[in-house]
């Protein structure tokens, strides 16, 4: 068998509208999905280090530069989503467009964004938590055993586990597997409750922005490094992506952290109740929303703070908006307490949604024969995909507890670029190879939209830092060793009797 086979389009529509995963989302469903997975992490700390590091206040047009390289990518899967409505996203369109190698590539990369992506963010929400309560949760309880400190009165302290990122990984599992229906109602408390506070920061810093802030819009060219007190350097604006027009799209490339999650709607294409009608309007309209709260917040922040208090990480950038509100905001200090529970909103919800895209992907690929069939099996009372849940509990609890959160870096970045970037030339092959097939979303402006997908989302992973680049290739060639030693082998496409007639042979005019 070819290692570029493809997955008739036939057969993933014959599957689409079979039996399994109940329908059971709705529009506004899927809209709070996306926001759900998209305000988390990303805009709470993910603005402040592309300021302190590479855009100054023009943070916000590496938001605009992000988000325009989104929308390209995000048109291309709402054609997709409408068109093949099922569980997969990227994975399941670049089988069907490039072949079987390549959708185990990008199925591989996207372990990357969602598995790695909640396991980071569970401990970012430890953290948070512990901020929460004072303190009051012991160091050994919520880090590694490969992190430790010695404290101010000379008590060394080694990490024993991360509990409280367990805690929540386990807690979310279990709704999962209790229903997506109810997955999605929780998660639309979490989404009011933290875009609530989030235009509340937003209304108030507003009236304290000093314009002197936004005053070089961009780091200059000539920026000295910045210093921490051992001399250790922590910021180095001599690279081309570090200051000036090049800092926008290095910036861009941090920021873009803060997308990861419209594509998580299209994970959930199989439990759509309309998703010719439903799925663009839940990708599309989750990044409209998210987009402009991202420009109005890094707006406000850099204005309220200079981006220089954001370059050392213990002052301002991991904890940016409580700084921000302590330092400039006087009599506001309800507001930093209000954006804690905003962050931990913001986390919990993004971590439903990864474990949901996640195991939603593996339920495709066990279905396809490139994974063990565990995963694909449903709960025959929930019709969830279980099994995938507990499994990804297990993987994803292992690293949230015994690994530290900056391991994984911005992977989640690479998996994501890189399945925008097929998804985008999907489009494009697709549409000249079955021009006829029917699609109730089209992507407009074509071929234009799906070129400037792929050059865009190439450009913001080139402009990630070099040692990223490194450990994604090294995950990769993981990934091809799994796939020639087991996936190839039990691909559901060398059984010539499960694969249905060619989907040219059934298009459908427009």
């Amino acid at each position: 068998m070819s290692l570029f086979a493809k997955k008739p389009l036939e057969q993933m529509l014959a599957q689409a509208e079979g039996k399994g995963l109940k329908r059971t989302l709705g529009a506004g469903n899927l809209v709070a999905l996306g926001i759900g997975a998209i305000i988390g992490a990303g805009l709470f700390v993910r603005t402040a280090a592309a300021a302190g590091q590479a855009a100054g206040p023009g943070v916000t047009l590496s938001f605009i530069v992000a988000a325009i390289g989104c929308a390209f990518a995000g048109l291309c899967y709402a054609e997709f989503a409408a068109m093949i409505p099922i569980a997969g996203s990227a994975y399941a369109y670049s089988y069907t467009t490039m072949g079987e190698l390549v959708a185990w590539i990008i199925g591989w990369a996207l372990i990357m964004e969602y598995a790695l992506g909640a396991a980071t963010v569970s401990i970012a929400w430890s953290e948070y938590l512990n901020k929460l309560f004072g303190g009051a949760i012991p160091y050994e309880w919520t880090h590694s055993p490969f992190e430790s400190f010695t404290d101010s009165a000379g008590v060394h302290h080694s990490g024993i586990m991360n509990a409280p990122a367990l805690v929540i990984l386990l807690l979310l599992t279990l709704l999962l597997i209790k229903g997506t229906q109810e997955s999605a109602i929780v998660n639309m408390v979490i989404v009011f409750i933290k875009v609530g506070i989030v235009l509340l920061f937003i209304a108030i810093g507003w009236q304290f922005i000093n314009p002197a802030n936004h005053t070089p819009y961009l780091i200059p060219e000539g920026t000295p490094p910045v210093t921490d007190q051992a001399g250790k350097v922590i910021a180095d604006y001599s690279g081309w992506n570090k200051h000036g027009w090049g800092g926008i799209l290095g910036g861009a490339a941090i920021v873009f952290f803060a997308f990861i999650g419209f594509d998580a709607v299209s994970t959930a294409a199989q439990e759509a109740k309309n998703p010719k009608r439903d799925m663009p309007i839940g990708i599309l309209g989750s990044l409209v929303v998210c987009t402009i709260l991202y420009i109005l917040f890094g707006h406000v922040l850099t204005g309220v703070a200079n981006w220089q208090d954001f370059v050392d990480p213990e002052k301002g950038r991991e904890a940016s908006v409580a700084y921000a509100i302590s330092q400039y905001m006087t009599g506001y200090g309800w507001l930093a307490t209000a954006v804690t529970v905003a962050i931990l909103a913001g986390f919990s919800s993004v971590i439903l949604v990864m474990l949901m895209g996640q195991s939603r992907i593996f339920y495709t690929m066990s279905n396809d024969g490139l994974i063990p069939k565990a995963f694909g099996e449903l709960h025959p009372k929930h019709k969830t995909p279980y099994k995938a849940n507990w499994i990804l509990f297990v993987f994803v609890g292992l690293f949230a507890a015994f690994v530290p959160g900056h391991v994984a870096g911005d992977l989640t970045s690479f998996g994501t670029l890189f399945a925008f970037v097929l998804v985008s030339a999907g489009v494009w092959i697709l549409r000249v190879k079955a021009p006829n097939i029917q699609r109730p979303f089209k992507t407009p402006i074509y071929p234009v939209v799906s070129a400037l997908g792929v050059i865009i989302c190439t450009a913001m992973i080139i402009g990630l830092d070099s040692q990223t680049l490194k450990v994604a290739f090294a995950w990769m060639a993981i990934g091809l060793v799994v796939y020639f030693l087991y996936s190839r082998h039990h691909s559901k496409l060398k059984n010539p009797s499960e694969i249905l007639p060619h989907a040219s042979d059934f298009e459908r005019r427009d």
